[in-house]
């Protein structure tokens, strides 16, 4: 797993490419703050070594609560900035500071 981030002086914005590794997977998604936790807005691309990635414009100066779904089962990122406890999820999301 892995977590990209590209500032953009020019733009209030940050390039953030989320990839997963999934070999086996039949599909992958990041939800979070960004996309409503929306799992059709965060479809991520396979890539032919197995990779699950895509690159989403983000408000900078934000913190982010996400999580990824990979057929269907919600997985922290390991690389992510921290980790922030949901009680409505009941459990820790990843978190990500543009």
């Amino acid at each position: 797993m892995s977590l990209k981030k590209q500032f953009i002086k020019t733009k209030p914005v940050v390039k953030v490419t989320f990839s997963i590794d999934a070999k086996d997977a039949n599909s992958a998604a990041v939800v979070g703050d960004f996309n409503n936790w929306n799992i059709e807005e965060g479809t991520l691309s396979k890539l032919k070594n197995g990779t699950f990635k895509a690159t989403y414009d983000l408000v900078k100066d934000a913190i982010y609560e996400f999580k990824y779904v990979i057929d269907g089962s919600y997985v922290n990122d390991p690389e992510a900035d921290s980790y922030k406890w949901n009680d409505f999820a009941g459990s820790e999301n990843s978190v990500l500071v543009v």
